[in-house]
């Protein structure tokens, strides 16, 4: 899974635009993302030690042919320095990168050109401490970790008995380097009893930033199953509570969290623009203030709209581009083309980023601010500029309005 520590920069929140579409970015923002991403996310290897059930790159014990060789792979950071300054924050992730033996080479080339490196790395007997050494010492500083749940939710997922003891453990070892680490979970049937405790686990360990996945069924995430749209958003209001207790929440493919997130701090002058609480908002709420306590400060929540080749890029093993490590939809390759020009230029990231969206997406007033999951979208109905199908927000009669009139 494809998530790494990025320091916020962005201090236009969503109730600082009111004067725009029910939180859109401000202009200059959405010309930045045009020209340069945030992370580009590269999959090093489909070699992976773990046979994690929802894994998205269906990852194997070997590396694949076609993989990127060193020369291809320098030739790739290259293209990631090309953006300009400062370049995108190059994610490294996998499969597993640290079953890639030419890693430390790779890393020590992407920092000599300015690029800030962080790894994605399996739990498993190659993330030692001598490699953590290594990579600290040629700058890395920043790592992810996935924890899908406590004890045996944990071990299930990821399908090795015991791997939850041994990632506490690895969190904890890459804390004691001195790198920030952010933690990775999946939100599933199987796993989203667990939210809480997990929580409670990450401040426990001294954890900063959560990362929560909202399953999309690709890979082998197609056996397993969804939330329902109402379930998300009680997912949602409840990582919005999580927030206030010192940790940083973000989502990945749910980007339907900020509209959730800009409505409960500051609701919307029209009314709310969320579904009211449900049942498993309010099991997860009790069970969290059961653990935590009341909430002891306000909620701590990113406001930069990225989503799916709006800030982000993922070049596969082969040197494929798409638009995110989520959606198959391929736009080109860095051996016959240059990053920078896939980014800026291909029309389907163009369409992304302008949010020229169809169905609920392409009417609703937070089509900027949240855009839905193009990945969702894609796997739903095969179309990446579809509707978010996991989205429970229904148009108000004010986003038709808002939308009739900026067509008129």
């Amino acid at each position: 899974m494809e998530e790494v520590t990025v320091k916020e920069t962005d201090t236009d929140g969503p109730h600082q635009h009111s004067h725009l579409t029910h939180g859109q970015v401000g202009h200059g923002r959405a010309l930045r993302l045009d020209k340069k991403p945030i992370l580009v996310f590269w999959e090093t290897t489909k070699a992976c030690p773990l046979a994690c059930s929802h894994c998205r790159a269906q990852a194997i014990s070997h590396s694949m042919p076609g993989e990127l060789d060193s020369d291809a792979s320098r030739r790739l950071i290259e293209q990631v320095a090309s953006f300009g300054t400062p370049p995108p924050i190059l994610v490294l992730t996998g499969g597993d990168i640290m079953m890639r033996p030419d890693k430390f080479e790779l890393i020590k080339y992407a920092s000599d050109l300015g690029i800030r490196v962080a790894i994605s790395p399996a739990v498993s007997e190659h993330l030692s401490d001598k490699s953590l050494d290594e990579m600290y010492r040629l700058g890395v500083r920043s790592a992810s970790i996935s924890l899908d749940g406590i004890d045996k939710t944990h071990d299930l997922v990821r399908g090795i008995d015991g791997h939850y003891s041994h990632t506490l453990e690895a969190i904890s070892r890459l804390l004691a380097h001195g790198f920030s680490v952010q933690v990775n979970s999946t939100v599933m049937r199987t796993t989203y009893r667990d939210l809480p405790a997990v929580a409670e686990k990450l401040l426990d360990l001294g954890v900063k930033i959560w990362e929560v996945f909202f399953l999309i069924q690709v890979g082998r995430g197609t056996a397993l199953l969804e939330l329902a749209p109402d379930e998300n958003e009680d997912v949602a209001r409840f990582l919005y509570d999580v927030s206030s207790y010192g940790l940083l929440v973000r989502t990945v493919e749910a980007p339907f969290f900020r509209r959730v997130a800009a409505n409960l701090k500051e609701p919307n002058f029209a009314g709310p623009q969320i579904l009211p609480p449900g049942d498993l908002y309010r099991q997860l709420s009790n069970d969290l203030i059961s653990r935590l306590g009341k909430s002891p400060g306000p909620a701590k929540v990113p406001s930069v709209a990225t989503r799916d080749g709006k800030g982000i890029i993922f070049v596969a093993h082969n040197g494929d581009v798409y638009p995110s490590g989520f959606l198959p939809v391929s736009l080109g390759n860095i051996k016959s083309a240059e990053l920078t020009d896939i980014y800026r230029n291909h029309p389907l990231l163009h369409s992304i980023r302008e949010a020229k969206f169809s169905g609920r997406c392409g009417v609703c007033g937070y089509r900027d601010l949240c855009g839905g999951s193009r990945s969702r979208a894609f796997a739903a109905f095969g179309d990446p500029l579809a509707e978010d199908p996991a989205c429970g927000y229904l148009i108000s009669d004010l986003d038709l309005a808002e939308n009739i009139m900026g067509a008129s």
